[in-house]
């Protein structure tokens, strides 16, 4: 998969997350990829709805220790 950003969450806590991922991605063209890596517990139903809603599609997750990863595509 060709990631064309990464944003690195760790650390924060909800909403900024979010905040960040939507700032990344306006950065970004469409059907460009983000790459998202974060702790926060509540990201995964968070980022998920956010994507769907905005349009965007989420290509893949998973989760390794306790840092969740996230691919989403801008739509």
């Amino acid at each position: 998969m060709n990631v064309d950003k990464v944003l690195d969450a760790k650390g924060l806590a909800c909403p900024m997350p979010i905040v960040k991922t939507r700032k990344a991605i306006n950065e970004l063209e469409s059907g460009q990829v983000l790459e998202i890596h974060t702790t926060d517990k509540g990201a995964k139903n968070d980022l998920t709805a956010w994507a769907k809603s905005g349009g965007h599609e989420l290509l893949k997750l998973e989760e390794e220790n306790d840092v969740q990863k996230f691919w989403i595509k801008k739509g």
